[in-house]
């Protein structure tokens, strides 16, 4: 489902971060999701960081960011390498941390206008 506002700005934010939840704007989604400011992809099939591949990454690029935020749940934890990479070569930048810090970012560059894109990875309920 794709969500979208109209609002202060015209983006989507996180309103709330929970250890299994994120409210963007005042939908409370439960599993991985991919945000943009304009679009919300529910459903990204992750359940933690060390599950991330190569394939992963162009549904990440099919929302065009300059920027990618990579939120591992409730602690940062690294993805591998070719997960990674797949930005890199892309000219990309990708950052990875918790959940909360990746919302408390992409909130801030949203709202600034920025394309970012922030992977949400919740664990499975």
């Amino acid at each position: 489902m794709d969500l979208s506002l109209d609002r202060h700005g015209d983006y989507l934010f996180v309103r709330r971060v929970t250890e299994r939840s994120i409210t963007v704007v005042d939908r409370e989604l439960t599993a991985s999701f991919l945000l943009s400011p304009k679009r919300a992809v529910e459903q990204w099939p992750v359940t933690q960081a060390q599950a991330l591949t190569g394939d992963h990454v162009e549904a990440v690029l099919d929302l065009k960011p300059e920027v990618v935020l990579l939120g591992t749940g409730i602690r940062q934890q690294f993805p591998p390498a070719v997960f990674m990479a797949g930005f890199l070569r892309k000219g990309i930048g990708i950052e990875v941390m918790d959940n909360a810090a990746a919302a408390r970012t992409y909130d801030l560059l949203a709202s600034e206008g920025r394309r970012v894109v922030a992977a949400f990875i919740l664990p499975a309920a």
